[in-house]
């Protein structure tokens, strides 16, 4: 035996069965703290939002899990804790010094007055004396002009970024050029980025090799600096390469 009773949460009615005892009683734990469950519930249809998963299948979703649905209110209502949040982390105070920063750009499609367009997403990530890692901001805009830039690392500087001895990014001018204008700092390119530069200049069959002698060069530590035999010379005045060096 069974008795019905309804769940209501803000992501929707769940309707429950509690069980009858013969003897005693028997009442979920759950229902008297219920904030804990409904933030459950609540947690699954903010990832599935985040994960770009659409409203009607948010419904779906809430209504295999036992609830009577959500609507599309519902979810942007939810949804909106998400927006507080990410508003206070990219706002709070940066405290402390980051000797290494780190920023970079990726894009992404969006929707903006019923179009899909892509955007640029920043994100700059710091390292701290302690050695802790931390992304210190992100901000979107139309493209990575340097005018974004410069509004995006004076942003940082307003919020308290100081300390700051090595800006590493790839070698896009808009981020040199802010990076001269806003940070007292020295500008380094990305290995990475580098790496994948160098390695779309190279063919297929010398990826491989190509990849190994940049990695070494990267292993290696500070050396003391050696003569160039007059053969060596003769190789790198006149731009020729060396019968072993891959094409």
């Amino acid at each position: 035996m069974t008795r019905d009773r309804d769940w209501q949460t803000r992501a929707g009615t769940v309707e429950l069965r509690i069980p009858k005892l013969r003897k005693g009683s028997y009442f979920p734990g759950f229902l008297e703290p219920r904030r804990m469950a409904e933030k459950a519930l609540t947690a699954v249809i903010q990832e599935a939002y985040i994960q770009g998963i659409s409203t009607r299948s948010v419904d779906d979703l809430v209504q295999a899990m036992g609830g009577t649905g959500a609507s599309k209110s519902q979810v942007s209502r939810l949804c909106q804790e998400i927006d507080e949040r990410v508003g206070a982390f990219l706002a709070r105070p940066i405290e402390g010094e980051w000797p290494y920063l780190w920023i970079d750009a990726t894009y992404v499609k969006v929707r903006q007055d019923g179009r899909i367009v892509s955007v640029a997403v920043i994100v700059a990530v710091g390292v701290n004396v302690d050695g802790r890692r931390e992304v210190l901001g992100m901000d979107v805009g139309p493209s990575e002009a340097e005018t974004f830039w410069t509004d995006f690392l004076r942003k940082l500087a307003r919020r308290g970024l100081r300390g700051v001895k090595l800006v590493i990014s790839d070698a896009h001018e808009g981020i040199k050029a802010s990076v001269a204008k806003v940070m007292n700092a020295t500008w380094q390119r990305c290995r990475v980025h580098f790496m994948r530069n160098v390695l779309a200049h190279a063919g297929r069959s010398g990826r491989r090799v190509v990849s190994a002698f940049i990695a070494t060069a990267f292993a290696r530590g500070t050396m003391p600096r050696r003569p160039v035999s007059s053969g060596g010379a003769w190789l790198i005045s006149s731009g020729r390469r060396s019968p072993s060096s891959p094409r």
